[in-house]
């Protein structure tokens, strides 16, 4: 009799999506060192364009963002083999699409939290481009992750270990988060 060997689980790829100020890269990172992969915040992946146009306080369109999707998509499809953490917004659904275009397996994990909550923290936020008067652009254009869409949503009110340890779970299959 023989055994068969299974193969070993993909390394994951995770998108840590939200608003501004919901923790993507607070979470992202803890989440990127927990499951042993590498991390990347998608805002360091802006062309400058779209930096000084955000910096300003003008929100970006559908066609700045295209460019930088593609761009996140490239990295996640490029860390297949290890794995990968992106923090990064991906707010609508066309957007999460293009960045699971090149990389079909990715997972979404919606951080969500109460407007009040998100706007104390842009607040008290130092040293970021991204200005609190841009916070309701970014809920009007947010679509929750729909329920075809590998991933899970979770509540910014949880300690990070907690967010970390739902996200685990949620990855590796190990448990179910509803949405």
């Amino acid at each position: 009799m023989t055994q068969q060997q299974s193969s070993p689980p993909a390394p994951p790829l995770v998108v840590v999506m939200g608003v501004s100020g919901s923790g993507k890269s607070t979470v992202g990172a803890a989440l990127a060192e927990r499951l042993g992969v590498p991390y990347i915040d998608a805002d360091d992946l802006h062309p400058p364009a779209n930096v000084a146009k955000m910096r300003g306080g003008t929100p970006l369109t559908d066609a700045d963002r295209a460019p930088w999707l593609d761009t996140v998509g490239a990295e996640l499809a490029g860390h297949a083999p290890t794995g990968l953490v992106v923090a990064c917004s991906a707010l609508r659904r066309v957007y999460r699409d293009r960045l699971r275009d090149p990389a079909p397996g990715t997972v979404f994990l919606h951080l969500t939290g109460d407007r009040d909550v998100l706007a104390g923290r842009l607040t008290g936020r130092r040293g970021h481009y991204m200005p609190p008067t841009l916070l309701d652009s970014q809920i009007d254009t947010l679509e929750p992750l729909e329920d075809d869409e590998a991933g899970a949503t979770l509540d910014v009110d949880r300690p990070v270990e907690e967010l970390v340890a739902a996200g685990v779970a949620v990855v590796t299959g190990t448990g179910a988060c509803p949405r």
